[in-house]
């Protein structure tokens, strides 16, 4: 409870950071600002008060930004132990062993779906982790997490495109989601509207060859910002509770 309430004093000391100076970790000689005039006192005040329920509503996403920053610890220790290249030849291992699987058991043009996501699966791993080992908050936020949910997104929905065991089980969620996403995030200023009017997920892709090409995009588009979302969860989590490296 103490430091459940310790994390909402330093989240609520970062959002009068933004306005006023000395909130968050202020200064050992200065001490923390206040107020001095009647005005100061006013806005210092209302800006307190506005941010109290942000802050009720950002607490349960700071967790979420504690649990993704230790998972990816555990991950960005296994990459130091290994480096780059091993993690890259795990992945390579796993994802070509379930290559040689679908070979033995299923027909060739699920082969080459699974070999395929392989491919999707390896390449976005070593991008992963070579970008969270570059070092920098702005490059792991812009880059190494939208990475890191592209290689665990998009490969099962590359397999399931010819996988009629797997299609039944993520295509059809997977165009709930779509709608889902277009009748509420997408529905400002008509974005849902001329999305459906530019191409139908089911079908887009097959003019050149490349049915599910729709799901493909979809699950990039949805792998991206979500990695930029936790990486940003992750840097609030680093303000709010540092550790010793972040």
């Amino acid at each position: 409870m103490e430091a459940l309430f310790l994390d909402v004093v330093r989240l609520h000391e970062t959002w009068m950071e933004v306005v006023f100076p000395r909130q968050l970790d202020p200064s050992a000689v200065l001490g923390k600002w206040k107020p001095e005039t009647g005005v100061q006192s006013v806005g210092y005040y209302l800006w307190a008060v506005l941010g109290a329920p942000l802050v009720a509503v950002a607490y349960p996403l700071l967790l979420v930004g504690f649990a993704t920053r230790y998972y990816a610890a555990k991950l960005d220790s296994a990459v130091t132990r290994i480096g780059v290249a091993g993690i890259v030849l795990v992945a390579a291992v796993v994802w070509g062993g379930l290559t040689v699987i679908t070979h033995l058991q299923l027909p060739f043009s699920a082969v080459i779906a699974v070999g395929a996501a392989s491919a999707v699966a390896v390449v976005s791993s070593a991008f992963a982790a070579g970008f969270s080992k570059l070092g920098g908050r702005f490059v792991s936020v812009l880059l190494a997490y939208p990475f890191a949910m592209t290689a665990l997104f998009l490969p099962p929905v590359v397999a399931a495109l010819v996988t009629p065991t797997l299609e039944e089980l993520i295509l059809p969620p997977s165009y709930d989601l779509a709608r889902w996403i277009l009748d509420t995030f997408l529905a400002v200023g008509g974005i849902n509207e001329i999305l459906r009017g530019a191409f139908d997920l089911e079908t887009f892709g097959e003019q050149w060859g490349l049915p599910g090409l729709g799901y493909v995009l979809m699950w990039i588009g949805i792998s991206v910002p979500l990695g930029w979302f936790l990486g940003l969860l992750v840097a609030l989590a680093n303000v709010v509770r540092p550790t010793p490296d972040a």
